[in-house]
């Protein structure tokens, strides 16, 4: 796994990113334009991210599993698309702006876990820690390792990832694909 640090300033400067390229949405319907030489290299690395936006409640959450684009330009586009693309939530309006909390998961890549039963599954998953991508034919689902703080239990935190994939909680295959992944919170 890629090693995950980044010091007090950078870690600052990726969350105001997220929060003016909110606020450039609401200003201007679209997301904030970076002049990425502007910004060190670190943050240019390419990384996959999610951009969680709460108002007392989850108002927002949108990522990428895979890294496409630099780190900083990842976070501006995420963080514009949890306030104005979650179709689960109305846009993000004026009056919600000065009360939004933004967290910034950073991925490392993930790898493959190799099973051969879902009890065996089970043993290696890491409540806590592991952020997991379920794959089945065209069904596929992720949580990231902040969902363990609902949901503790590593059978009950499978079942709901094979829900949120469009499956059973009790559905079983031997095609079913695991990967996981860490994060690094931000806030």
């Amino acid at each position: 796994m890629v090693p995950m640090s980044w010091n007090k300033q950078q870690r600052s400067l990726l969350v105001k990113t997220a929060r003016l390229s909110i606020r450039q949405g609401i200003d201007t319907g679209q997301p904030l334009s970076l002049k990425l030489e502007e910004y060190p290299e670190v943050l240019l690395e390419p990384r996959a991210t999610f951009v969680t936006l709460t108002l007392q409640q989850l108002r927002g959450c949108i990522g990428s599993l895979q890294a496409q684009r630099p780190l900083i330009a990842d976070i501006a586009k995420n963080a514009f698309a949890a306030a104005f693309r979650d179709l689960r939530f109305a846009p993000v309006q004026e009056h919600d702006f000065s009360s939004l909390k933004i967290q910034l998961s950073i991925l490392s890549p993930s790898t493959a876990l190799e099973f051969d039963s879902e009890e065996y599954l089970l043993k290696q998953i890491r409540p806590g820690i592991d952020g997991l991508i379920l794959q089945y034919k065209n069904h596929r689902g992720t949580f990231l390792p902040s969902v363990w703080g609902q949901l503790p239990n590593t059978k009950e935190f499978l079942q709901h990832l094979k829900q949120k994939a469009g499956l059973s909680p009790g559905f079983w295959s031997e095609a079913i694909t695991i990967q996981r992944y860490t994060t690094e919170s931000i806030e």
